[in-house]
């Protein structure tokens, strides 16, 4: 049988590390055999070309070398892990995923739609998600959470080179998103991300159990 694929996407600071786990845990509590992974990231050297994205070391990276990078870690992940797992049958979250691309190196970076699908066809065969959850909300608000987690996490001036991104990046990068929910409605669910984290909850719970058996 096979699996299903449901990723999570929103700008900085929009608390879709915080619902996916949420989600983990409500599956597995009902017994789903689940895979939480990430992008970038999700095996080994996904992890090392994350901290090279992510460093403020390497601000002056241009916009396609930053592509191929998220394209060659995006190609180990689906062929050493997403795909196996849907072999199999599992439930696979993952915390970012192609919409991403689209989002930040399409919409913020302005590189072309139709280079973008032709890198991700080549880097994961055009695998999309079953479904998407797109927390949304403004670039200001999430924004200011980023920096907030950052410093609670001591990760400021390690791994938040996007956070130092203009303000006007991220907006770009929001509006992406939205663009794809309003070209793809039927995968990309919307989810205002300003309200509490338990609202946000039943939300993304009633999304999943449509297409959750």
């Amino acid at each position: 049988m096979a699996g299903l694929f449901i990723s999570f996407e929103g700008i900085e600071g929009c608390g879709k590390t915080t619902q996916i786990r949420l989600l983990e845990d409500f599956l597995k509590l009902r017994s789903h055999d689940t895979v939480l992974t990430r992008e970038p990231g999700g095996t080994r050297l996904g992890d090392q070309i994350r901290k090279i994205l992510l460093s403020v070391e390497n601000r002056g990276m241009f916009p396609v070398a930053e592509l191929f990078l998220y394209a060659a870690a995006r190609n180990q992940h689906v062929e050493e892990v997403i795909r196996p797992a849907l072999k199999d049958g599992k439930i696979v979250l993952c915390d970012r995923f192609a919409d991403a691309t689209t989002a930040y190196q399409g919409a913020a970076r302005r590189i072309s739609g139709d280079f973008l699908e032709q890198v991700h066809k080549m880097a994961a065969g055009g695998l999309k998600p079953d479904l998407t959850i797109l927390m949304d909300l403004p670039a200001e608000v999430g924004l200011k959470r980023a920096w907030e987690r950052n410093e609670r996490e001591k990760i400021t001036g390690k791994e938040d080179r996007f956070e130092q991104e203009a303000i006007e990046f991220h907006e770009r990068v929001r509006e992406g998103y939205l663009m794809i929910a309003r070209n793809e409605p039927s995968r990309v669910k919307v989810v205002d991300a300003t309200e509490p984290a338990d609202s946000v909850r039943q939300r993304v719970v009633q999304e999943i159990m449509k297409i959750v058996k």
